[in-house]
């Protein structure tokens, strides 16, 4: 029976109130709705207390119910169960009867009312956790479940996914993953009575999914092992798995594969051939394909193609995995093998063959290796007379500079004995011919400085036509025939003049000054079929210049000793025999070859064959020539010949210079460290002791950085030449040289140290003194009347001029000709003058850069703040103050010029198509 309530006197104002809590917190949707409720219910009790048997509570419930009902409430802060507010009495029937695992934890202390799904997870806290407190069954969890309780009765909803847990029950820990929920229970008067938790094992989901990593690890430890792609792709194309060898296939690592369509990774061309087999694989077949496959290294890679459905235990297919093999190799060794198995073939074929022609061929390799034998004590019987030559040349020149510098010191002492001076003059001329004769010694033994240059030979060989008219008289009839196309050769133009000289006089005299003389350039290509035949001659590319007279010609005997010095078949005093010895001698030096073509009664050829050039024809510019001057600047002699060391510091002493002597290297390197001060060193290439020349020079200007050099030799050996041509950069006066050649290359190289000197030293308006190197002006203009005014002009100022009618001709012309200014017209067609000068720059970091123009405004715009602005029209000594300012400011550093001098500089037009005009 249940007592009834004691009540206080206001009676409406307290059902008021608890209406109003009913319908704040939701329970009753309107006041009228709650007082309804609460009338039925009250009837229902009244009605149940007058029954013969109450119904048992919780209904139903399982185990967990049936504990509920039978445990003794009244002992506990609970009360009886038919004490208990509708609230609590619903909330507790809707747990014991959930298929979830659900606890309710009611009031201040906690007390737990759970259902069967939870006992389970109780484990042997069950059943006497029913009516307990929280904290006290779940000891280990005291800390959490009194945060939890205390948040969630203040009216929070918690939720915990994927706790890990440690339960202790039965007398050992279990490990579990719980989904944890909690929601606060609201009583009938609004206040949070109790928190219903709900608990939902994830312990063999999360089990079974680190199971499942720890399997997807291993497969990519296995799959990540090997060289292939392994992959897993949908029915939608895209890819769900790939190893790591995607990484060095497309470029791609696993995960950026992972998740995108199957033509983001492969591209669509490739896609678009592989889908028909990927959807055969899908219709459940396994696909095996050769293919070529992109890969990242832009190529193509022969690869072989496996496609293996993924059937289900239901016979579903919800992918295909993918297999690729890379068989580049496997390809590349079968067709390797089909090759060599193919060039078996043809060799055993070829065996054949030359079984059947064995005595054939036989004799004729004993034939051939007789000539190449032959050729062979040739070449070492050539190259033998080349070294003897050589070697006497050296010790001639230096008797010839000896004899050679006293007559000229002789000379000025017998001043105005025409007599005296007259035999001075013949011995003169005697020492001139020594000199040429020793420099046909070393032509021919291959020891001369040569000093090459891009050319073009036709240009020297049309040249010559008045030169080679007098020198073989009016009654031989002279042809030139040229190819089309000549290309350029890389070698000294003066000695190939002298070669073109010597063959067209050996010419006149085999034809007794009568007769036809052909000169023919035209392109050649050497195979290597010829050059097997030819020692000495590399296949290749060549410029062939051919000589052909109608002369008496050669017998075989005669031409196998043409190349030998001192031999001629001219009569006694009508040849030295050393002009086909030098022309043998220079192209070989060059890297060329020579061959001889002639029958007695029907004349002789001579070709030269002289190496292509791939770069463009050096334009050479020539200085103007003057008096000869001296100097004051200390000169260091170093020479180990004693009457040759006297001479020359006689001839530098009456020239002005100061000199110092030393008889080796080491004794110049004392002097040059004991700090006396020293503008030049003139030293001897061939020295004894273990100081050579060119490191004695080295170290000269470790201790003097702007001394200038110059050697001097009658036989360079290899120490300043290599290859037969001199290094770059080198200064060199051959034995025996005249007191004029002397004077003007000492001029020439001092005058070089002096602009580089002023150049470093940043002097805007430095004058050049006569001896001064001339400024090389390239000058730029469309316009091609005011281009020869400029150019004439700037001639007169003694200034070397190229002239370019364009841009686009300019920069062809600077990849041949040192340029110290540029001097170009502001509007240009095509690159404009400022684009010209920035692109000069990029090519010429150095070069000054003076702009002329008749715009006044131009001024205005800052292209180049190191350039000077020219205003058209301006007259000589506008354009003389303007290129003198660029040359200064640019702080310029060229290199000397050859000693060679001519009667003046040399105008050279380029034209706008880039050719070369005289």
């Amino acid at each position: 029976m249940v007592t009834r309530q004691t009540r206080n006197p206001v009676l409406a104002s307290e059902l008021d109130r608890f209406i109003d809590a009913q319908v704040s917190t939701g329970t009753g949707t309107s006041a009228d709705a709650v007082a309804a409720e609460t009338l039925t219910l009250l009837r229902d009790r009244l009605g149940r207390s007058v029954a013969a048997t109450p119904v048992a509570w919780p209904i139903a419930g399982g185990a967990c119910g049936a504990a509920i009902r039978a445990h003794d409430w009244s002992a506990t802060p609970l009360g009886a169960i038919d004490t208990w507010s509708p609230q609590l009495r619903s909330t507790v029937n809707t747990v014991v009867n959930s298929p979830v695992a659900k606890v309710l934890m009611w009031g201040a202390d906690g007390l737990m009312l759970y259902n069967d799904g939870y006992a389970r997870i109780a484990g042997g806290k069950h059943p006497a956790a029913i009516g307990a407190r929280a904290v006290d069954v779940w000891p280990e969890h005291a800390d959490f479940n009194r945060h939890v309780l205390g948040e969630v009765m203040r009216g929070e909803v918690m939720l915990f996914r994927d706790q890990p847990m440690t339960l202790h029950h039965d007398g050992a820990a279990h490990a579990v993953t719980l989904d944890l929920f909690y929601t606060p229970v609201h009583d009938f008067d609004g206040s949070v009575g109790g928190v219903l938790g709900t608990v939902i094992d994830n312990s063999e989901r999360v089990a079974a999914e680190r199971q499942l990593a720890r399997s997807e690890s291993e497969l990519r430890i296995v799959t990540d092992a090997l060289p292939v792609l392994i992959s897993y792709i949908d029915r939608d194309y895209v890819y769900r798995f790939a190893n790591s060898f995607y990484e060095d296939w497309v470029g791609l690592t696993p995960a950026q594969v992972v998740g995108r369509h199957v033509r983001d990774v492969i591209g669509q061309p490739a896609f678009a051939v592989r889908q028909p087999m990927m959807d055969r694989a899908l219709a459940g077949e396994t696909v095996t394909a050769d293919a070529r496959l992109p890969h990242r290294d832009g190529g193509d890679r022969a690869s072989e193609l496996r496609y293996i459905p993924r059937i289900e235990p239901d016979g579903a297919i919800n992918g295909f995995y993918v297999l690729v093999f890379d068989v580049e190799e496997r390809v590349n060794r079968t067709l390797q093998l089909e090759r060599q198995i193919s060039h078996r073939e043809r060799a055993e074929r070829q065996l054949r063959v030359l079984n059947e022609t064995l005595e054939a061929r036989v004799i004729r390799e004993i034939e051939e290796r007789r000539l190449a034998e032959a050729g062979l004590a040739q070449a070492q019987k050539m190259e033998t007379i080349g070294k003897l030559t050589g070697g006497v040349a050296h010790d001639f020149n230096n008797l010839l500079q000896v004899v050679s510098g006293n007559l000229q010191l002789l000379g000025k002492d017998i001043a105005g004995n025409a007599r005296a001076e007259r035999r001075v003059s013949n011995a003169m001329a005697g020492i001139e011919r020594g000199a040429k004769l020793a420099a046909q010694l070393l032509a021919f033994g291959r020891r001369q400085a040569l000093e090459p240059k891009v050319v073009n030979v036709t240009r020297f060989v049309r040249g010559m036509d008045d030169m080679l008219r007098r020198a073989i008289g009016e009654a031989i009839e002279v042809e030139t025939v040229v190819g089309g196309g000549l290309w350029n050769t890389f070698i000294d133009p003066t000695q190939i003049e002298n070669a073109l000289l010597n063959l067209a006089i050996n010419a006149r005299d085999a034809m007794e000054g009568r007769g036809k003389l052909t000169i023919e350039l035209g392109n050649a290509s050497l195979d290597d079929a010829y050059a097997r035949g030819h020692l000495e001659v590399a296949a290749g590319q060549y410029v062939m210049l051919a000589v052909t007279d109608t002369g008496s010609g050669m017998a075989p005997d005669i031409i196998d000793k043409v190349f030998e010095p001192f031999f001629s078949t001219k009569s006694e005093g009508k040849g030295s025999g050393l002009g086909l010895s030098m022309v043998y001698g220079f192209v070989k030096q060059s890297g060329g070859h020579v061959k001889i073509y002639s029958e007695v009664g029907e004349g002789t050829t001579i070709k030269l064959y002289l190496p292509r050039a791939m770069g463009p024809e050096d334009v050479e510019v020539a200085t103007s020539g003057g008096p000869i001057i001296g100097g004051t600047e200390t000169v260091l002699v170093v020479e180990d010949d004693d009457e040759v060391r006297a001479t020359v510091v006689e001839m530098l002493g009456d020239l002005g210079y100061g000199v110092l002597k030393a008889v080796d290297a080491g004794s110049a390197l004392n002097v040059i460290e004991s700090g006396v001060p020293i503008d030049m060193l003139f030293t001897d290439v061939v020295m004894p002791g273990t100081l050579k020349s060119p490191e004695l020079a080295r170290r000269a200007r470790e201790r003097i950085p702007d001394l200038a050099v110059l050697f001097t030799s009658g036989y360079t050996e290899n120490s300043i030449v290599h290859g037969g041509r001199l290094d770059v950069g080198v200064e060199l006066l051959s034995k025996p040289y005249t007191r004029e050649a002397l004077a003007r290359k000492f001029e020439q190289v001092l005058a070089g140290q002096r602009a580089r000197r002023r150049a470093a030293e940043g002097h805007e308006d430095a004058p050049r003194s006569d001896g001064d190197v001339p400024i090389r002006v390239l000058l730029v203009e469309d316009d091609a009347a005011i281009r020869a005014g400029a150019a004439e002009m700037l001639r007169d100022l003694g200034m070397a001029v190229i002239e370019a009618a364009s841009a686009e001709a300019a920069l062809t012309t600077l990849q041949a000709s040192p340029v110290d200014v540029l001097v170009s017209d502001v509007n240009l067609p095509g690159l404009s003058g400022p684009e010209l000068a920035e692109a000069v720059r990029m090519r010429r970091p150095g070069i000054g850069v003076v702009f002329a123009t008749g715009d006044s405004e131009v001024a205005l715009v800052p292209w180049d703040p190191q350039a000077i602005l020219l205003p058209k029209p301006y007259g000589v000594e506008a354009l003389r103050s303007a290129v003198v300012r660029a040359a200064s400011k640019a702080a310029i550093d060229r290199p000397a010029p050859a000693d060679t001098a001519a009667e003046g500089p040399v105008l050279m037009q380029i034209a706008s198509d880039g050719q070369t005009r005289g």
